[in-house]
């Protein structure tokens, strides 16, 4: 069985969230459970692709519109990654510096998809089953069905996962004509609410989807975007699999980024210098309680409230407490964060962009993970504060519903959850986290609890290998 994964993003290629960081792992433990698995993505002027050797293995052209469209496929050579990864290159469309927000975005991702089925079609050796990722790749299942190029792919089993169902890659039907010829009868599966949408024609055409935690799946039928109907009618082909994480990479015990490794045995003082670095560096006290938000600085993750939420802790009913941000996304809460910055100093520190290294530190020095997200299908950022022993104060949504058991309601709790993303509510939660930083032998004794968690990719690869087997590739 060999299963090609195909995705805008995969680390440490390209990673702008989540999907990177699940494409860049899934694979490397399939093949360590004997499942060969090959990643393909999008080529992008960035670090790893510049300092990597590539090997060019294929050459080939199709049309786009009336645009003649030649493409290089690439394989990376070091072999390093635990898995094969391929880029397809396109001259002026996959070539560029950043993953998504160019104008012709929905022109990058189908040229993409195209590129990549003119590939497999003149291979002696084709995939047994195509793995598709969120919407940047959802036209592959709609393509092999039913475009008359590739009706030697029709055979081809088809899984998608959703990553996040609030993006969905919709167009308007005057793009149809990019795509190549097919039966016109079945246009009907790209449509949803009048317009081309690349997520909804993957969930009717695939063979089975996936979403990235049980959570979630139980949640899009009620609330998402207005596809609520799409997933009751096609409830019975959608799993849901929790994401894991890479334990070789987010490992406290061997973390090149921290000033100080630790273990669960070694937690208090291992955290402790890694906060002293961190304090310094952001010009916060060490001896404060401190508490963290690292990721997009969006609605869905609740990032529009962390300003009210730092005002009602600072200054409303003052809190013997410390923030530090790290993100980027939404103008308005970027300058929102920031002014806090500059009213409170000592106590919120703010650094707007994405930083691989400092995550790591951050996850390490800090005491508590806030995440009053109002969306979240999986979250991987509670699981990283979990194997780093921070405790994450998360609301009741997807994922983190599934991941995070709070202390006070159940024996064998470990985590601070609150009902919905509120001020109020978050607030609360904030509340009695200080309560708990009072108290450190109880605190420490949640630091080795969660560290000792498994939530390693292990158990959901082999999830998904029990889901391929379902499949009967050609």
């Amino acid at each position: 069985m060999h299963i090609f994964h195909l995705s805008a993003e995969c680390y440490p290629a390209a990673k702008v969230g989540g999907l990177g960081d699940v494409v860049g792992a899934l694979p490397k433990y399939l093949n360590s459970a004997g499942v060969k698995a090959t990643v393909v993505m999008p080529y992008y002027e960035k670090p790893f692709v510049i300092n990597h050797s590539l090997e060019r293995v294929f050459e080939g052209s199709f049309t786009l519109r009336e645009e003649h469209i030649s493409f290089k496929i690439l394989k990376e050579a070091s072999d390093s990654l635990g898995f094969d990864l391929y880029l397809i290159y396109i001259p002026g469309l996959l070539d560029r510096p950043e993953v998504y927000s160019y104008p012709d975005e929905h022109v990058q991702f189908i040229a993409f998809q195209i590129a990549f089925l003119e590939w497999i079609l003149k291979q002696t050796e084709r995939p047994s089953i195509l793995h598709c990722h969120d919407h940047h790749t959802g036209l592959i299942p709609f393509l092999v069905n039913n475009a008359y190029r590739y009706s030697a792919l029709k055979k081809t089993p088809t899984v998608f996962t959703i990553h996040n169902a609030q993006y969905q890659g919709i167009i308007g039907w005057e793009n149809a004509d990019y795509l190549p010829q097919f039966d016109p009868w079945k246009a009907g599966l790209l449509d949803w609410d009048g317009r081309i949408n690349p997520l909804a024609a993957a969930v009717k055409c695939c063979w089975k989807y996936t979403t990235v935690s049980p959570g979630y799946m139980n949640e899009l039928p009620v609330n998402n975007s207005g596809l609520q109907e799409l997933f009751r009618m096609e409830h019975k082909k959608g799993s849901g699999i929790l994401n894991g994480i890479d334990t070789d990479i987010w490992n406290p015990s061997d973390d090149k980024y921290l000033i100080q490794p630790y273990s669960a045995d070694t937690v208090e003082n291992g955290k402790y210098a890694n906060k002293e670095r961190l304090c310094h560096e952001f010009s916060l006290d060490v001896k404060t309680p401190l508490i963290s938000f690292i990721g997009r600085l969006a609605g869905e993750k609740g990032a529009d409230l962390l300003p009210a939420i730092i005002t009602d802790a600072l200054e409303t009913s003052p809190l013997d407490v410390n923030f530090l941000i790290l993100g980027s996304g939404d103008y308005f809460i970027e300058n929102s964060l920031a002014e806090l910055k500059q009213r409170y100093p000592a106590q919120c520190a703010v650094y707007i962009g994405y930083n691989e290294e400092l995550s790591h530190r951050v996850y390490a020095g800090t005491d508590f993970l806030i995440m009053p997200s109002r969306v979240e299908p999986c979250g991987l950022n509670q699981l990283y504060s979990l194997r780093y022993g921070t405790m994450p104060l998360v609301s009741r949504v997807g994922g983190l519903n599934d991941t995070v058991v709070d202390f006070d309601e159940f024996e064998d709790g470990y985590g601070i959850c609150f009902e919905t993303a509120t001020v109020a509510q978050a607030s609360q939660a904030i509340r009695r986290a200080i309560n708990l930083f009072g108290d450190t032998v109880k605190l420490n004794g949640f630091r080795k609890q969660m560290m000792a968690l498994d939530f390693s990719w292990q158990h959901a690869a082999q999830q998904y290998i029990d889901l391929y087997n379902t499949l009967k590739p050609v």
